[in-house]
């Protein structure tokens, strides 16, 4: 086991141990990073993702009631709630678990009530789907406490995508449940977020590290600008009488431009744009040809920044930093305004980099970014100590 993924496990387990006594079982399921294809995936597009090594971690043990008893270690915060109860906390944190079970019980599993302890390293606010990790979490628990382990990886996607979409109020598209769910150490994954199809792509690049730096500009996406977004998508593919922005050429959409807003213009052209890079990385990569995927993460960037508008003054100066330091790749991962950029560095260039960043960062914002190196790892499990 890792060893930041033991350490985690025992903090859990100890805390559990004080609140509730012992016996509770123990399951993980990670946070991601996309290494391209940002906003597709609710586009009915292509995403590139992978799981990695930090992860949300929590002990469960069934209490024989219909009360659920919860502390989120991160958080320092105790709640509960009953399965019953139809409406549940009005906490946005505390909705989380409780979307979960409630979606289990709609797909038909007889859940108990039960007591957790939950945290981990999945960096709050960073464009990491630490939420993501903690429904895959608790789904994949709750699968195997009460349903023998028998509810598909997808199924409990979905299951944690509809508890953003009912219970958090984030329309999100399904990358982030996906990957948690199905990752797979060492891999990354490129799937079609309209069919469900995946296929598994090997990630051991030599020579090559991949590295966040978090602004720690923390982004709020319930309510938000992000759904905005999303309507925009809507609009355009309304107007062209398709389902999704996936069925749309760049041909049709220029044709159409002088008929459409022109903020909902822009939208559509990146997420078109953004479409073509990402088949253009999964190519590379089976080239082994990074200096290409880096060059399409640099204009996934400027796509973001100025036709999606979902970038900041701070991530703007990080990317900027990396082109300096020759970065192969860089740009803002997640749903924007703020969080994290992802960085394809080579290894002779990995503490110029570093170093310099938050030199640079500090000194004209006053902050301290926070660098984040990350590894391909497993999705949702049952951990074993």
């Amino acid at each position: 086991m890792e060893n930041n993924l033991k350490a985690i496990c025992e903090i859990i387990s100890t805390a559990f141990a004080e609140r509730f006594g012992s016996d509770a079982q123990l399951f993980a399921a990670p946070g991601r990073i996309n290494l391209i294809g940002e906003h597709t995936d609710y586009n009915g597009g292509f995403v590139f993702p992978g799981a990695v090594t930090q992860s949300i971690v929590a002990a469960i043990k069934p209490n024989g009631t219909r009360d659920v008893r919860l502390f989120a270690v991160d958080l320092d915060m105790e709640y509960s709630f009953n399965l019953d109860d139809e409406q549940g906390p009005s906490d946005v944190n505390q909705r989380y678990v409780y979307g979960v079970c409630r979606e289990m019980m709609n797909h038909g599993v007889a859940l108990d009530g039960f007591d957790a302890v939950y945290g981990g390293n999945v960096p709050l606010g960073a464009g990491m789907s630490s939420s993501a990790a903690l429904e895959c979490c608790f789904a994949k628990a709750l699968s195997i406490l009460f349903a023998n382990d028998n509810i598909d990886p997808m199924t409990l996607t979905r299951i944690g995508q509809a508890t953003e979409h009912k219970y958090v109020g984030v329309k999100c598209g399904i990358m982030d449940q996906f990957i948690s769910m199905h990752g797979r150490e060492g891999s990354l994954v490129r799937l079609d977020c309209r069919s469900g199809k995946f296929d598994y792509h090997p990630w051991h690049p030599e020579d090559y590290r991949l590295v966040l730096v978090n602004s720690c500009i923390h982004h709020e996406l319930v309510g938000s600008p992000y759904n905005e977004r999303r309507e925009s998508c809507e609009r355009v593919a309304a107007a062209a009488g398709v389902e999704t922005l996936r069925d749309l050429t760049m041909e049709r959409l220029n044709a159409m431009r002088s008929n459409l807003d022109a903020t909902d213009y822009k939208r559509a052209l990146y997420v078109l744009g953004e479409e073509q890079r990402v088949n253009k990385v999964c190519e590379a990569l089976q080239q082994g040809d990074y200096e290409t995927v880096g060059q399409q993460m640099y204009l996934t960037h400027e796509g973001l920044s100025k036709n999606y508008e979902v970038s900041c003054e701070e991530i703007d100066f990080l990317v900027d930093i990396a082109r300096s330091c020759g970065v192969t790749g860089s740009r803002i991962m997640g749903g924007g305004f703020g969080g994290c950029t992802i960085n394809l560095v080579k290894d002779s260039l990995y503490d110029l980099f570093v170093s310099t960043a938050q030199s640079a960062y500090k000194e004209r914002f006053g902050l301290n970014c926070q660098i984040i190196p990350v590894e391909i790892g497993p999705g949702a499990r049952k951990i074993i100590m």
